[in-house]
């Protein structure tokens, strides 16, 4: 097997869909979470910043997305990205949308949101895109542990997330699914069940993230406070090993690491590493002859 190729990667996949490099646009469309405005719970997610998962992003009050060709790519995904980009009625969702893909350079739209936040409405307004533009839509999963759920505010529980991948499927709309190593009080084993539940699902991609630690969170207070310790970078290199390799191989992996903000990120520093964590997980794959789904038979197949 050819050492670079021992996991489905997200570059390859856009390469063979359109012929050429793609990249991302990250739009802070100006939503938010039903866990911080009280329809479920306030706060947002314990390891979730002001801005959610975009610190990086500069938010603007109108979606002009304008990509020039550039020595890098000359198509983008229109990647909205902050907090649950479907949580707002239909007319303002699909205003949002049109609005981000004007340009012709745009050929996909990808959506960032919660899995208690989408409904058959939702759905068949993605749908009315997918005949101009790839779209998929990206679910915040975490953990299929519903006693992990509660610790970190999630705001939903696992059945959720199984009634809105059978929602998307039936609109044939690819899902990617996000997973977190290294929550508060979660050990291998809930890492070895939430890959086997996410098997039984009908997903297309993944993304695999550390969890670290940024200022202003209610994971920092239990950081700062001795109640909360992050994996070392072995641990989550193991930790990341494990899931590839038991995950389905016709999954795209589409992220290996968590990207933390530097000026906000409290632990663990090896997280602003990127090379170290994709070489690690690398080596360790190459070393051990082990690659993507190398023991998925052995957790059955998806339903």
């Amino acid at each position: 097997m050819d050492n670079n190729k021992r996991y489905n990667n997200l570059n390859d996949f856009l390469k063979n869909k359109f012929g050429e490099r793609v990249l991302k646009i990250c739009i802070d469309g100006g939503f938010t979470c039903p866990n911080r405005d009280g329809t479920c719970g306030t706060g947002g997610c314990i390891f979730c910043g002001e801005r959610g998962s975009g610190e990086h992003l500069t938010k603007s009050q109108n979606i002009i997305v304008s990509p020039r060709p550039t020595q890098k790519a000359n198509k983008f995904i229109a990647y909205f990205q902050n907090f649950s980009n479907t949580y707002a009625d239909i007319k303002t969702l699909k205003m949002k949308y049109d609005e981000a893909l004007h340009n012709p350079q745009i050929v996909a739209l990808a959506v960032a949101t919660r899995p208690d936040c989408i409904t058959e409405e939702i759905a068949q307004l993605l749908k009315s895109y997918s005949d101009k533009y790839y779209v998929y839509v990206e679910l915040g999963l975490q953990t299929s542990n519903n006693e992990t759920a509660k610790i970190i505010n999630r705001g939903y529980t696992s059945d959720v997330f199984t009634k809105a991948v059978e929602i998307l499927n039936k609109y044939e709309i690819d899902i990617v699914t996000h997973i977190m190593v290294g929550l508060p009080n979660e050990t291998i084993d809930d890492i070895k069940s939430t890959v086997e539940f996410i098997n039984k699902h009908n997903i297309q991609g993944l993304k695999i993230h550390s969890t670290y630690i940024i200022k202003n969170t209610k994971l920092c207070e239990l950081y700062e406070s001795g109640e909360y310790s992050p994996l070392t970078l072995e641990e989550y290199i193991e930790a990341a090993t494990h899931i590839l390799t038991h995950i389905s191989p016709d999954i795209i992996i589409h992220k290996i690491s968590g990207d933390a903000p530097k000026d906000l990120l409290v632990a663990p520093e090896w997280n602003l590493h990127k090379k170290w964590i994709i070489n690690g997980i690398t080596k360790k794959l190459i070393q051990d002859n082990l690659w993507q789904g190398k023991f998925f038979d052995a957790e059955g197949h998806p339903l």
